[in-house]
């Protein structure tokens, strides 16, 4: 069976002016024939041969062979660059001529010409080839990571009140939760994260902060940065108040918080009271 978006061995059965008609057996019919047009004919090519094609449909949506080998193929991920931007959608450069269809509702975040985008490749339910964010169900979880390694990891969707889904390596399944997330991160985001549990499923937990006693530092300093900066002097709340308040401000969780102002007030560099944190 001939397979839209994988790479095949094909046998050629037969050769016209506008190219070789390709099939898996010599005596294939013409309804199991495919057309690879004669200007990706390689030379020397001759009936009963074979050839390795990807297969795809061209702009008349008719199937069709290529010499040309994809970024991407059915079911994998990979990341592809934006060559424009329209009303049905992105269309992504995927090496072949006929660029690939990223839909609107596809898209786990607006895509702008130029960008790179993680995707995977899929039918859609017109049997056409198209590209998809939400790849969740094509990323790997047989990573070869153990907790407190660090990794690179690429966002590919937040969800409200879970985190962020990550692509680790762009192709093990991973996530941050929402804790431990920053307001600032957006889907795209490559980062340096450490795995901090590997669970039973193969998925990844990951943090993009380091092991509490290593981040406590870089965060009382930032903390104490925003009482002076951004307070003048004198931050509206203690490490008792809410924790959506402290992560809204501060974007710390609330043992994060604690943590740096208990350092702060250690080094005298703080006072806590009337509700407030003081610099001295």
């Amino acid at each position: 069976m001939i397979e839209l978006g994988k790479s095949q061995e094909l046998i050629v059965v037969s050769r016209k002016p506008h190219g070789v008609y390709l099939a898996e057996t010599p005596d294939a019919g013409a309804d199991e024939r495919i057309l690879l047009p004669a200007k990706e004919v390689p030379e020397g090519t001759v009936q009963g041969g074979s050839i390795q094609v990807f297969i795809y449909r061209d702009s008349d949506d008719r199937l069709i062979a290529t010499m040309k080998q994809p970024l991407i193929r059915l079911g994998e991920t990979a990341v592809l660059r934006v060559r424009d931007v329209t009303k049905i959608g992105a269309f992504l450069d995927w090496g072949l001529q006929k660029d690939l269809l990223l839909p609107f509702h596809e898209q786990t975040a607006r895509v702008s010409k130029g960008e790179e985008v993680l995707c995977a490749l899929y039918t859609d339910r017109s049997g056409r080839l198209a590209a998809t964010m939400k790849v969740y169900p094509y990323l790997r979880t047989d990573s070869p990571y153990i907790p407190n390694e660090t990794v690179n990891g690429r966002i590919y969707q937040i969800a409200s009140g879970h985190g962020a889904y990550v692509a680790v390596d762009d192709l093990y399944s991973g996530m941050i939760p929402e804790r431990e997330l920053s307001r600032a991160a957006k889907v795209g985001d490559v980062l340096s994260l450490r795995v901090t549990a590997v669970k039973e499923d193969g998925k990844l937990d990951l943090s993009a902060r380091d092991k509490a006693y290593l981040q406590m530092d870089e965060d009382a300093e930032a903390v104490m940065k925003l009482i002076v900066d951004a307070y003048g002097g004198k931050l509206p709340f203690d490490d008792k108040a809410d924790p959506e308040r402290i992560r809204e401000v501060t974007g710390l969780s609330k043992a994060a918080f604690k943590r740096a102002v208990g350092k702060l007030y250690r080094e005298h560099r703080v006072l806590i009271e009337d509700g407030c944190i003081r610099s001295v």
